[in-house]
């Protein structure tokens, strides 16, 4: 036996032999391995203070305490890195076996799953934003301190990506709103323990949202100085297939805003027919039909009418995926150990509130 430990087949960590027996390998970030490597060098240097007849020779020991020292001050303020795993996907497993002891908590998928560079990708930016709205409704009790940590420091870049590239403030906003309502309901409920962490760091963090949604409030969208081809330029069939395009109705609402005939095009009743197709099925049309006064169906009407009582699509430009042969949740382009011998016929893309209802035990 290499090791001591609940679980006598490896939990899946590295192991490396001593001088002193058998050591856990910790991966951490490149970052840290260089910073680490400067500790390291610390503990086996002499350390000379004063002059020289007062020079104060300290011991290999005592050099050693200070570079663990550093090096847990260094871990503990880097709040650049999310987590110090290079692995980027989380095996999902919701009992005890010999082979795993355990349960996988949503604040550990939340940690190992890389959120913090995934919102720098486009394609993954609105995922990322529902996954931490659906979180603020109903999952941050859930979160462990660590994780609750994770969570504002992604949203905190979250925030500076949209003031800096003015991308999607409206979607950020929902998400502080939300986030916001649930603090006020916590933080008043707190003589019931549920919330971790002292009250003070819930109240500051609360604040902070504040401060966030009133910068938001006055983004101020920057004009594109342009002398090339504009959007009021192309022919009327290229704007009406760009807005048949849309899956959100707010958004063809705020295209509709930008010229007379793009609000023109938006108004096309044959546009929010097929919006309406698009997210609900026929007989919930039924139960919610709304005339005109010609007496003709208002599908504009209709569609936010069936948005109060039921979900619309999600659509994403990349998502989460889950194995199924072996249960891991990854991302699709960093891939993950599979054992299949046809992993493409495995995968399932898994939708925010799917995340979120895998960790429900």
């Amino acid at each position: 036996m290499p090791f001591l430990g609940q679980d006598w087949r490896s939990p899946g960590w590295r192991w490396v032999k001593t001088e002193d027996g058998w050591k856990r390998c910790e991966a951490f970030s490149p970052a840290l391995e260089g910073g680490n490597n400067q500790l390291n060098d610390i503990s086996h240097t002499v350390i000379l203070t004063g002059d020289d007849e007062d020079e104060e020779i300290y011991s290999t020991e005592d050099c050693e305490f200070a570079a663990k020292k550093r090096k847990k001050d260094h871990c503990r303020n880097n709040t650049d890195s999310q987590c110090f795993y290079r692995e980027k996907w989380i095996y999902v497993h919701k009992e005890s076996t010999r082979e795993r002891h355990g349960y996988c908590t949503l604040g550990e998928a939340f940690n190992r799953l890389d959120f913090s560079s995934a919102i720098q990708d486009i394609r993954r930016f609105n995922y990322v934003v529902k996954l931490l709205q659906l979180i603020a409704k109903s999952q941050l009790t859930s979160l462990s301190g660590a994780a609750q940590k994770n969570y504002f420091n992604i949203l905190d870049k979250i925030v500076r990506k949209v003031m800096e590239d003015q991308y999607n403030p409206r979607l950020i906003k929902d998400l502080l709103q939300d986030l916001s309502s649930t603090l006020c309901i916590l933080i008043r409920g707190v003589g019931k323990s549920v919330l971790v962490g002292n009250i003070n760091i819930w109240i500051c963090r609360l604040e902070t949202i504040l401060l966030w949604q009133q910068q938001l409030k006055n983004l101020q969208m920057n004009k594109q100085v342009n002398s090339g081809l504009t959007l009021s330029d192309l022919p009327l069939h290229m704007l009406n297939n760009i807005l048949y395009r849309f899956s959100d109705g707010w958004d063809i609402i705020t295209l509709g805003q930008v010229t007379p005939t793009l609000y023109m095009l938006s108004e096309d009743r044959q546009l929010w027919k097929k919006l309406c197709q698009y997210h609900f099925a026929e007989k919930q049309f039924c139960r919610h039909l709304i005339l005109s006064e010609k007496g003709h169906i208002d599908w504009k009407l209709m569609y936010f009418a069936l948005q109060k009582y039921y979900p619309i699509k999600e659509q994403y430009g990349d998502t989460l995926h889950f194995c199924r042969h072996c249960s891991i949740l990854f991302w699709k382009d960093t891939g993950h150990p599979c054992t299949a011998s046809d992993p493409n016929t495995c995968l399932m893309p898994v939708s925010p509130q799917h995340f979120i209802d895998l960790f429900k035990f």
